[in-house]
C-alpha cells in the first residue's frame, strides 16, 4: 500500500489566514525533567490542512462534528490547474471537460501547485476557483471540494465577499483548503481521507490528508 501525504504540517509561526490566530506550540513538559512530554497547542480551526465546515458562511450550516465522515473518505478526482498567474480565476469551462466522469466519486481536488509558495507572501495571491465551478460542481453531485490554495476564494481581494463559499457551503458543501504534495499522487482514482478533529460545536478543522494507492 503506497500512502502520499497531503498535509501542511503544523509548527510554530506557520503561516494562517490573515487575522486568524497565530500557532503556537510549545513544550511543556519534558521526560528528562516531569517523565514524560506533553506540548501545548495555540491554533486557530482553520490552521493548516484543513475542512471548512457550512458553519464557517452559514449561520445554520452543520459543525465539524456533526459531519457525516463517509463524505471525507472516497475516490477523489484531481483536476491539474497547474502553470496559472497570480490571482487568476479558473472558470467552469476550463475544467468541466474533465467532469465527464464523476460516478463514484467522493471529492474534487484541484491542483495549482500553489502550495509551492507556502509559507512565503506569494501564497496569499493564489489562484480562484469562479463561483461557477461551485454550481458545476453541485451539479454533477459533487459536495466535497479541495484546492492546494488558502482559499478556493480571493483571499487579499475579496472585500469580504466569498462567492464560492457562499454558493458551495450553502448547498451543505464542505472545502478542503491548503492541501500540498497533489502532483505526488500520479494514478487515477485515489483513495483521498481527510478526516477532522471531533471539536464540538466548531467551524473547522485541521486535518492529515492522505491519498492511498492500495493496489501498490
Amino acid at each position: 500500500m503506497r500512502i502520499v501525504d497531503l498535509t501542511q504540517p503544523i509548527r510554530t509561526g506557520m503561516q494562517v489566514y490573515p487575522g486568524d490566530p497565530e500557532v503556537l506550540v510549545t513544550t511543556v513538559a519534558t521526560v528528562a525533567e516531569d517523565g514524560y512530554q506533553v506540548a501545548s497547542l495555540h491554533l486557530g480551526s482553520h490552521t493548516g490542512t484543513h475542512v471548512d465546515a457550512p458553519l464557517h458562511s452559514v449561520v445554520t450550516g452543520q459543525s465539524v462534528d456533526d459531519l457525516d465522515l463517509a463524505r471525507l473518505v472516497g475516490p477523489a478526482l484531481i483536476v491539474e490547474c497547474s502553470g496559472l498567474e497570480p490571482r487568476a480565476v479558473i472558470g467552469w469551462d476550463a475544467v468541466r471537460g474533465r467532469m465527464d466522469d464523476v460516478a463514484g466519486i467522493a471529492m474534487v481536488l484541484f491542483r495549482t501547485d500553489w502550495s509551492e509558495h507556502f509559507g512565503a507572501p506569494r501564497y496569499l495571491d493564489h489562484p480562484v476557483l469562479a463561483a461557477e465551478v461551485a454550481e458545476g460542481l453541485l451539479a454533477a453531485g459533487i459536495t466535497v471540494v479541495g484546492t492546494d490554495t488558502l482559499n478556493p476564494d480571493s483571499t487579499l481581494h475579496n472585500d469580504g465577499v466569498l462567492p464560492f463559499h457562499a454558493l458551495f457551503q450553502g448547498a451543505g458543501g464542505l472545502i478542503l483548503e491548503n492541501l500540498t504534495n497533489l502532483a505526488a499522487v500520479d494514478w487515477a482514482r485515489p483513495l483521498v481521507s481527510v478526516l477532522p478533529l471531533a471539536l464540538a460545536g466548531a467551524d473547522g478543522s485541521p486535518v492529515r490528508a492522505v491519498a492511498i494507492d492500495a493496489t501498490g
